[in-house]
């Protein structure tokens, strides 16, 4: 009887994985890997929550998680692979930085990052339909958009706290007027034709 309740136990470990960061045009994509053994109430896709809830939430997750981490990739990563590939490879790296092992991991989305080290599953808009992926989504949002907010200060006039690197009309003035920062993906259009 232990046995089995120690395997059944063990198949709780399943880890929701989503990344933020995909689109802009300046910065690293973050993503997050967050294994829940109970719901967290008000914990929801983090595009529908306000910026004040998620950073609300983001506190609870990684006091209330089983397992939790982050991964990234870097602009010249970006710009070395293609976002698709850095997207995978932060993913991999939020799985590979876990401190308990998933035995199968939701990811979302429609792609399964190569590599992972348990089985994974691709779950279309699951950040709105499994709690684990949406409690990834607050942390890869919360800590991108306070990475951006931080950049901001290193970079200014490009308005990265404001817009966090995504492609606004004032980041495209900005960008025109001021050019490429260190922080900016070469590879994406917009930033390719200004070099």
């Amino acid at each position: 009887m232990a046995p089995e309740m120690s395997v059944q136990a063990a198949t709780t470990w399943i880890a929701g994985i989503d990344e933020a960061g995909r689109g802009p045009w300046a910065g690293p994509v973050v993503a997050a890997a967050v294994i829940l053994d109970a719901p967290i109430p008000g914990v929801a896709d983090s595009k529908k929550l306000t910026a004040r809830a998620r950073d609300r939430l983001a506190g609870v997750i990684v006091h209330e998680a089983a397992a939790w981490a982050l991964g990234r990739a870097e602009v010249e990563e970006i710009d070395c692979l293609n976002i698709r590939q850095a997207t995978f490879l932060a993913m991999l790296r939020a799985v590979e930085a876990l401190s308990v092992a998933p035995v199968a991991a939701l990811i979302d989305g429609k792609d399964v990052p190569p590599g992972l080290p348990c089985p994974g599953r691709a779950v279309v808009r699951g950040d709105a339909s499994e709690p684990a992926i949406a409690a990834a989504s607050i942390l890869a949002k919360t800590h991108r958009d306070a990475e951006m907010a931080a950049l901001d200060g290193r970079y200014p006039g490009y308005g990265f706290g404001a817009h966090k690197g995504y492609g606004t009309a004032a980041h495209r003035e900005a960008l025109n007027r001021l050019g490429p920062s260190p922080v900016h993906r070469r590879s994406f259009a917009p930033v390719r034709q200004l070099l």
